[in-house]
């Protein structure tokens, strides 16, 4: 029953990711975060790239476990684009859809200013 409802849930997410890819006319696709360490999901993924022609890119199991430099940096992003929560204004969503986010920093050019910020933090 595990196996059969894991079966379904990855074949969902290929399915997902598959639609993402056909909307951004893009045929790579990197996985990350917890669920990405998984051998069967990679190896579905990876087969529906290379049936669009595009390939897979996992991350090393040391990435995968924890999303926090990626939530991290999504943070320096919309910080350096003048996106600012005051703290008392701040809540979160579990159920959240990406999709909903206005990525403001999605454009072509990053800000002069994310050099000097990637480089005090380091």
């Amino acid at each position: 029953m595990c196996y059969s409802l894991q079966e379904t849930v990855f074949a969902m997410l290929v399915e997902i990711t598959e639609r993402a890819m056909a909307h951004c006319d893009t045929k790579d696709v990197l996985i990350v975060g917890g669920v990405g360490c998984n051998e069967r999901l990679q190896e579905m993924m990876r087969t529906m790239c290379s049936e669009r022609g595009g390939k897979l890119f996992a991350t090393d199991d040391r990435y995968c476990i924890d999303n926090g430099a990626m939530i991290a940096y999504t943070g320096l992003l919309a910080y350096v684009h003048g996106m600012v929560t005051p703290l008392e204004e701040s809540t979160f969503t579990q159920q959240f859809r990406t999709d909903e986010v206005h990525a403001i920093w999605r454009q072509k050019k990053e800000p002069s200013n994310m050099n000097g910020l990637m480089q005090e933090s380091s």
